[in-house]
């Protein structure tokens, strides 16, 4: 069974990694199990195993933390909903493929609770959505990125893991490339005409988890 947490407010950044990795650290040794938590952070970068400084455009705007999860730069903060997945990748069937392409339906499930069409392109992390409100030169929609996904496995136990946008302030990913991708743009699914709240994300993520995962408990426990 999978227990779910909600931590209120904004949660520190290094603290928060540091209680993961502890988690983390307790279920391999057997003393914990999983888990995931749903929480935001205050507004700041992080620096995957990938990132290129170039990609860090404005390095003295947001406080940047470099992590050990894979990808490149990706930027946290209020309005966007962060989801750390402490999860059993061996007991899950043992294929990080497959397990990242279970995350990535995951949260095109979710979407589609909110009449949005999450897609997934070759090369390019994350959850895309078309825009058709937004044509390029040639007519064909824009496509702007709602969610990334990048997570690190520590002895088959998964940890980091999906950031969506709900209301963010867009214009804070303006001092990255985010994940290195030059030629799209972000949105949310405010921006996308949406009121939608974070306790809407919320809901809409637990049934979306129970119908793609087995061993759901959808209680929410506060920190």
């Amino acid at each position: 069974m999978v227990k779910w947490r909600h931590l209120p407010g904004l949660s520190p950044y290094a603290e928060t990694l540091a209680a993961m990795e502890a988690h983390v650290a307790a279920m391999n040794e057997g003393r914990a199990g999983e888990e995931i938590w749903l929480l935001e952070h205050p507004p700041l970068y992080t620096a995957g195993t990938s990132a290129r400084p170039v990609d860090l455009v404005q390095p003295d705007r947001f406080p940047v933390h470099p992590v050990g999860r894979g990808g490149q730069y990706t930027y946290h903060g209020p309005g966007q909903r962060v989801i750390y997945c402490m999860l059993d990748v061996k007991a899950r069937g043992g294929d990080v493929r497959c397990f990242v392409r279970e995350l990535e339906r995951w949260v095109i499930d979710t979407l589609a609770a909110f009449n949005v069409r999450g897609e997934i392109r070759d090369g390019r992390v994350g959850v895309w959505v078309a825009r058709p409100d937004r044509p390029g030169p040639d007519g064909t929609p824009n496509e702007d990125k709602i969610a990334a996904i990048g997570i690190k496995l520590r002895r088959w136990v998964s940890f980091h893991g999906i950031s969506i946008n709900v209301e963010p302030d867009l214009s804070h990913f303006e001092g990255i490339i985010p994940c290195g991708i030059r030629d799209h743009g972000v949105t949310s699914l405010v921006d996308l005409g949406l009121p939608v709240t974070m306790a809407d994300l919320d809901a809409a993520l637990i049934a979306a988890f129970s119908n793609r995962f087995q061993g759901v408990c959808a209680d929410h426990v506060v920190a």
